[in-house]
Formats: structure tokens, C-alpha cells, sequence
């Protein structure tokens, strides 16, 4: 357990954060360096826990790295790629999920992988599974061992025809590491679209390879035989600006979020307008501030891209504790991501979950115990309770719920957040915010 962070809340976020690279695809396009044979530079890398550990991960695997961590810029050069002893990558990978992503840029180097046992946020069904099953279709053997996956490819890889049953981002990751240096053609029906998977795939064109994205979900990749390296800037992290956006509103404050990008937040956007936010948005970053009039109550349905993000769902759950009536979630993409709710009923939230799908059409989680549907009355004025961070999302939205309760509330394991935004500490006591540790 970490150190106590003690909030006291009630008092209006006013000022300026800057988000840097989203973390969805820093940590991914520091994995693609792997697959270059020359040098890769990185910019707009913000300092958070998962790109040290990407970091440290590269290192073990003989990767020499540059990080200018206050300029966000990071270079690194693969040219002596070797194998990790399993005992190292677990000691740096800790609960992270990434190890699984190092395994086709690995297999085209190396010949072989060696991956432990994988954590990361227990937000919902999230097997390895299905990345093992992707290897296995370019022709990888995996052998499940003691310590971990040993995965090897006598034969090379090659380019395969892969149907996902659910447009995973993970899996889109999977195949595209894989498949730029596989031989032959790879096809990938109904892929993760995300701005960052395009962001990835225009990382990897850079390098030298050939992708093409249809209007159906589909992405062509056609193998080539060497990779060069790159240099890119990462786009805005668009979960933690919608995360500072909601902290400004339901504190009643007044935020301006430098580097947030309007075009990958629009469906996040669009769904603010309908609370009723005041919003300004630049070139340069988006304002966001309360009015005079009361929040109005919505229904918002999780999906995909281009639909609204499930990262985004915990934080505006805590805004809409603060909305003049009846707002339903469905949540639609993570089966477990309204457990969090319990501790916001604490706080004198009014939420209701239900197994049901409500507020738009059935989706795979209907009728299956999952409590994935979340009916939230307010405004409801929260009271500062004792608080633990249960992950990345819900922990942050717990920050932004103290943030407004009236009187103190102690979070315990608030070092989880250090995994996703960065310097939130600097960036609240900028904002105003009344808070300490001990």
C-alpha cells in the first residue's frame, strides 16, 4: 500500500495542464523501435511508469536508450537486440501487459520470445489468449512453461488471414508488430481503428512498411524483409484530457487543456455538449469551464471507435453525479468497469447497476451476470470518504470525485495513477487543488 494522499475538496480546478503522447501508443511505438535496424526517435514522451517500464524492458533486451525525459524525447537504438533472461523481464514488467507486445518484433530478431505471467488493470476479460492464437497463425510455437511462454519461430513467420470476433486494440497491435516483417501478405479483418492504431501504423510506415486501412475494419499489410527506424511525434493523449476536462467541470473550475486535439475527442466532445459544459476549443489545446447553468443528464453508450471511448466512461460517470436528472451508461467494452460505482455510492452518489443493457441496443454482455448497465440520479453532493484505487481509470475518476466532495478524503494506492498521467501532482497543485501526502 502506498502513502496516504489526503484530498480536501469543494475548491473550483482553475488554470492551465499540458498532456503529451497518449500512452496508448507511446508504449506500443517504443515496442516497434525493436523491429528497425536503425536508431528510432520519439517525441512528446510524457514521464509515466508504463513507458519506464517499455523503457527498462528494451534495455534487458540489449535496446541503447536515450531519454531526455523533461524535453518528452527518447532515441533508441537497436542494433545489438539480444535474449532477456525471463527473471529480468519479469522483474521490470511488474503487472504490465506489455511483455505480450515484444513477441513478433522478437520472433523477426531474435527467433524467440520469452514472456511471464501477465497483469495489468482487472477491469474485465482481457486473456493473452487471443495475442498466442495471432502468433500461432504466423507459424510461432508457443510452449507454456513454469516461469512463463517460450515462444519461438524455426521457420520464420509468415502472412496469414485473421478474422477478430471483436475488434480488439490489443489484438490489432498483436498483428501489426507481427505482420510488417512476416513473409507475405497479411489480412486483418474487423481491426481496432483507434486514432492510436492509426497512429502506430503511420510509426511503422515510417519505418518502411506497407499498410493499407479500408473503410471496412480491414487492414492489409504486405511483408517486407528490413525495417529502418523512425522519427515521430505522438500524438495527444486523448483519455487523460477528457479526465482533466471532467475534473474542471464537476469541481465547477476552469481548465485549459494544452495538446488536447479535437478531432480524436469529438465523440467525447459531442457528448459534453449535451451536459451542457462550456467549452473552447483551439488550435492549441481545449478550454474547459462550468456555466451558470445546471448540468443536464445524458445517455451514453461505450463502443469502439469511432463511438465513445470505455476509458473515458469512469470520469464522466463522476460528472454525471452532478447532472439536473436521470443519465444511463451502458457500458459495452469492458464487462467489470462499473464495479468502481460502490465507492462513489459511499461518497453519497446515487447509482444504480443493472445486468440489462440499457439505453441503446443488446450487446455481448446482455444476459450474462455482467453488470455492465449503470443508471446515475443527481445532482448528488459528495461527501470525502477513505478511498482505494481499484485501476488506472477508476482510480483517477476517484481523484476526481474527492476533488469535489465536500470535506476530506484519504486514497490509498494512488501510485496506480503514476501508470497513465503524468506529473498529476504538479498538474493539481498548479490547478489550485488542495491535497498532500503522508
Amino acid at each position: 500500500m502506498s502513502t496516504t494522499f489526503t484530498v480536501r475538496g469543494g475548491k473550483p480546478l482553475t488554470g492551465e495542464v499540458t498532456v503529451r503522447g497518449a500512452k496508448n501508443l507511446v508504449s506500443k511505438a517504443m515496442v516497434a523501435a525493436l523491429l528497425g535496424e536503425e536508431p528510432s526517435e520519439l517525441r512528446s514522451v510524457p514521464d509515466i511508469r508504463d513507458v519506464a517500464i517499455v523503457k527498462e524492458l528494451l534495455k534487458v533486451h540489449g535496446v541503447g536508450i536515450d531519454w531526455d525525459v523533461e524535453g518528452g524525447v527518447i532515441r533508441m537504438d537497436p542494433s545489438n537486440v539480444e535474449r532477456a533472461h525471463v527473471a529480468d523481464i519479469d522483474a521490470h514488467a511488474g503487472s504490465s501487459r506489455i511483455p505480450i507486445l515484444f513477441c513478433g518484433p522478437l520472433l523477426h530478431r531474435l527467433g524467440e520470445a520469452i514472456i511471464p505471467d501477465l497483469g495489468g488493470c482487472r477491469i474485465g476479460d482481457r486473456p493473452i489468449n487471443y495475442h498466442l492464437d495471432v502468433l500461432r497463425q504466423f507459424g510461432a510455437h508457443v510452449d507454456k512453461r513454469e516461469h512463463g511462454i517460450y515462444i519461438t519461430a524455426p521457420n520464420g513467420l509468415t502472412g496469414t488471414k485473421i478474422r477478430l470476433e471483436y475488434p480488439s486494440v490489443g489484438a490489432t497491435e498483436q498483428v501489426l508488430l507481427t505482420a510488417v516483417r512476416a513473409k507475405g501478405l497479411t489480412e486483418l479483418e474487423n481491426a481496432a481503428v483507434e486514432p492510436e492504431i492509426e497512429d502506430l501504423i503511420s510509426v511503422l510506415q515510417k519505418m518502411g512498411a506497407i499498410i493499407s486501412l479500408s473503410t471496412d475494419r480491414t487492414i492489409i499489410i504486405e511483408g517486407v524483409e528490413r525495417l529502418g527506424g523512425y522519427t515521430h511525434t505522438a500524438l495527444a493523449d486523448r483519455i487523460e484530457a477528457g479526465s482533466w476536462a471532467c475534473a474542471a467541470l464537476v469541481t465547477g473550475g476552469d481548465v485549459f487543456v494544452r495538446g488536447a486535439e479535437q478531432k480524436a475527442m469529438s465523440t467525447f466532445l459531442n457528448i459534453l455538449r449535451k451536459v451542457g459544459a462550456g467549452m473552447e476549443i483551439k488550435d492549441d489545446g481545449i478550454r474547459f469551464f462550468a456555466t451558470d447553468e445546471p448540468l443536464r443528464p445524458v445517455a451514453v453508450e461505450t463502443d469502439v471507435h469511432p463511438g465513445f471511448m470505455t476509458d473515458w466512461q469512469q470520469p464522466l460517470v463522476v460528472l454525471l453525479t452532478q447532472a439536473e436528472g436521470i443519465s444511463i451508461v451502458h457500458e459495452t467494452v469492458y464487462e467489470n468497469r462499473l464495479g468502481f460505482t460502490s465507492a462513489l455510492n459511499d461518497m453519497g452518489a446515487q447509482i444504480q447497476v443493472y445486468r440489462e443493457c440499457l439505453g441503446g441496443s443488446s450487446c455481448r454482455f446482455g444476459q450474462r451476470n455482467f453488470n455492465h448497465s449503470a443508471v446515475v440520479s443527481g445532482p448528488r453532493q459528495l461527501e470525502g470518504r477513505n478511498i482505494t484505487v481499484p485501476d488506472l481509470r477508476g482510480g483517477f475518476s476517484y481523484l476526481i470525485a474527492a476533488l469535489a466532495a465536500d470535506g476530506i478524503s484519504n486514497i490509498y494506492g494512488i501510485d496506480l495513477i503514476d501508470r497513465g498521467y503524468e506529473s498529476f501532482r504538479d498538474k493539481l497543485t498548479a490547478l489550485g487543488a488542495d491535497f498532500w501526502e503522508g
